[in-house]
């Protein structure tokens, strides 16, 4: 759902250039700045590593809910995985500002009680220090789908089928709750003029958005 919200904006927006889209399966969108690449394992880029070359941002949108899986699993896909695609991307494109989903209540000091909180935090923490030209750690709290977007996962659309009716007071909420048209569009504004911070928490997505940003934003950017 964030993904294909994202990949809309970047196809609408002027400021993007090209897009490539690394994804299991296909999207099913054809557009004239739209490359798609499918890769089943996304620990191995030797395969597609000459498709990957010549960009300037990476937005990894890939995720799973920690919902029944065991800490070891859920590490593997949030930490492991992450990881390596990353460091492999930012060896393909030197100077890649790095663009990374993660959530509302994330710690990086890797203690928290909470196990998908902690994995998380891990992640973050090395995309961090990995040595990207920027690493931007995104912590959207509840997001509203915007247009026909759905999520792959039954449990989430559960979730939005019951709060739906109260979106309108939800979006009151701003210090908690987004949507995927503020989200993808907080991602390229940050691109294209930086931020003060490079962990941006859900109110910081919206101001963002609003292209309310704090004066003192001051970060490398460029065009993606």
């Amino acid at each position: 759902m964030i993904g294909r919200g994202v990949l809309l904006e970047c196809l609408n927006s002027d400021d993007v250039g090209s897009v490539l889209v690394i994804n299991r399966h296909s999207i099913g969108l054809t557009h004239s700045k739209l490359k798609e690449v499918i890769l089943t394992d996304f620990s191995d880029l030797s395969a597609i590593g000459h498709e990957m070359t010549g960009y300037n941002t990476c937005f990894f949108c890939l995720g799973i809910t920690s919902a029944g899986l065991p800490e070891k699993e859920y590490h593997r896909i949030t930490y492991d995985l992450i990881v390596r695609f990353a460091s492999g991307v930012l060896e393909l494109n030197p100077g890649l500002i790095f663009c990374y989903i993660s959530g509302a209540g994330t710690d990086e000091t890797e203690k928290s009680r909470m196990m998908w909180a902690r994995v998380k935090g891990k992640t973050e923490n090395a995309l961090s220090s990995m040595g990207f030209r920027a690493a931007y750690m995104f912590r959207p709290g509840f997001i509203i789908p915007k247009g026909k977007l759905r999520s792959r996962t039954p449990l989430y659309n559960s979730v939005y089928k019951v709060m739906k009716p109260f979106y309108p007071v939800l979006k009151k909420f701003s210090r908690h709750v987004t949507d995927t048209d503020k989200l993808a569009k907080a991602m390229i504004q940050v691109v294209l003029e930086g931020y003060r911070k490079n962990i941006l928490e859900n109110a910081d997505i919206n101001l963002i958005a609003e292209k309310i940003t704090p004066t003192e934003a001051d970060a490398p950017g460029g065009k993606p």
